[in-house]
């Protein structure tokens, strides 16, 4: 008869063996959509997969630094590996006062927070968000929000759909060349 195992060398004679050759699965991760206003700032936020968003929050603007916290404490919360801010143009195009705010805004951001920020066209979300309230009837309940129950973490929500589907073409025409 051979030599006995102790318990121990048996446990680890039946554990399997570290494979180096296992493919690690990295999700996306998530993405904060920011509606940037002078009174109120609407948050979004998808899915890991990047496949769905959703309305999160509206902030009340008291202070930058205020807002900055709060933006930074939801981005660790969430996990946001990017944040997308509301860029808004005016309908021809054009850059106007709100729009260079935002970006004045989206540069503090990727300063503070040390995360892709990209600007994206918001033109017309704040109107689809109303016109989305009027048609269901009701207002959902969302939490930082003031009695007033404004939309703006829904146009969040509506621009962040609208640039998931479009990266997710983008996506799609890429594999489609490399094919």
């Amino acid at each position: 008869m051979g030599p006995s195992l102790n318990a121990a060398e048996l446990k680890r004679s039946r554990a399997p063996k570290p494979r180096s050759s296992r493919l690690a699965v990295t999700l996306p991760g998530r993405i904060l959509a920011i509606d940037y206003g002078r009174r109120r700032i609407g948050i979004a936020v998808s899915d890991e997969l990047r496949i769905t968003a959703r309305p999160l929050a509206i902030l009340t603007r008291k202070n930058r630094a205020q807002v900055i916290r709060k933006l930074r404490e939801t981005a660790r919360e969430y996990g946001a590996r990017q944040i997308v801010v509301g860029y808004p143009l005016n309908l021809d195009g054009t850059c106007g006062e709100m729009a260079e705010e935002a970006a004045r805004f989206a540069n503090r951001l990727r300063k503070e927070l040390g995360v892709e920020v990209e600007l994206v066209d918001e033109r017309l979300t704040s109107w689809a968000a109303e016109q989305s309230i009027t048609e269901t009837g009701r207002r959902a309940r969302r939490r930082d929000s003031s009695p007033r129950q404004s939309h703006d973490d829904l146009a969040a929500a509506i621009f962040l759909r609208d640039y998931l589907e479009r990266n997710k073409s983008h996506r799609r025409a890429s594999h489609a060349d490399k094919d």
